[in-house]
């Protein structure tokens, strides 16, 4: 390994950890700014974080927080290394070749209280083999009838990211994460979308990197302001009967299709950390 590739893979480790900060101060000030609703009363939710190693090499950082407006988030970070399996290495772009592998990334799952207030998934991840790429993404997925304003907000503002480095990566993208988070079983999307990418490899690690950042910034950005305009709006039993219902579709597709929960599981990584997406409560009709 060169010095500027030890360089890089510290440098995304680092930007991954530090993202992850951010985003655990910015949701613990959503928990401090609740003011009504019927969890007002209850303390703030604050993260708890728990370290695991992974035998073969690396390991990660768990973020759990079950608060008042938060139900269940998770907001974890690893950094692996080793070799793959044999039936895995067809699978992974470069690792046919040689099976070595390092990996790190930062991986979000927010389930809310409040059946108003969108899940929302993000991760962020950089991978080498003889191969390196980067890939992530974030999607917005409802829990009662979508609400046109905070779909517009959430896809404008991943755009706004997107243009500043190549037009053409938000309708690439976006068409990807529809096709992605599809839930072939049920013929419906998990979600309302936002952006999926992975393999970016555009020949300039370092822009293909700042892309990645952004994509973390952006994420704060767009799904920010729709937890507040939302989280103290009053809320039926009905709509916490279909919010259940939803959760319930979230869970089948990520443990039937995701590619992240498939890829941890194979690797060896933490079982606990990679079911993190995974809604406290859901029901089936």
């Amino acid at each position: 390994m060169t010095e500027s590739t030890q360089e890089r893979r510290d440098a995304a480790r680092a930007w991954f950890e530090q993202m992850r900060d951010r985003i655990c101060a910015a949701f613990e000030a959503i928990e401090d700014s609740l003011q009504g609703g019927p969890h007002a009363g209850l303390a703030p939710g604050r993260f708890e974080r728990k370290a695991w190693d992974r035998e073969g090499g690396g390991g990660g950082v768990m973020s759990t927080m079950r608060g008042r407006v938060f139900e269940k988030v998770g907001v974890n970070v690893s950094t692996v290394w080793g070799e793959f399996s044999p039936e895995f290495r067809r699978q992974v772009p470069g690792a046919a070749e040689d099976p070595r592998f390092w990996a790190s990334g930062i991986s979000l799952v927010a389930h809310m209280r409040s059946p108003l207030v969108p899940a929302v998934h993000m991760n962020t991840r950089h991978i080498a083999t003889t191969k390196a790429w980067f890939g992530g993404g974030t999607d917005l997925n409802p829990t009662t009838a979508p609400i046109a304003e905070d779909t517009a907000h959430f896809h404008a503002t991943l755009k706004a990211a997107c243009d500043r480095h190549d037009p053409g990566y938000h309708p690439r993208f976006s068409k990807w994460c529809d096709e992605y988070f599809f839930i072939p079983h049920r013929g419906e999307p998990r979600g309302v979308g936002g952006i999926f990418y992975d393999t970016l490899d555009t020949g300039s690690w370092e822009a293909d990197f700042a892309f990645t950042r952004d994509v973390g910034t952006a994420f704060l950005d767009a799904y920010l302001p729709i937890v507040r305009r939302r989280m103290e709006l009053p809320w039926t039993d009905a709509d916490r009967a279909t919010q259940l219902v939803r959760r319930g579709r979230y869970a089948e597709f990520n443990l039937v299709y995701d590619r992240g929960t498939k890829f941890g599981l194979m690797t060896g990584g933490n079982t606990e950390a990679i079911l993190m997406s995974l809604p406290p409560v859901a029901t089936w009709p």
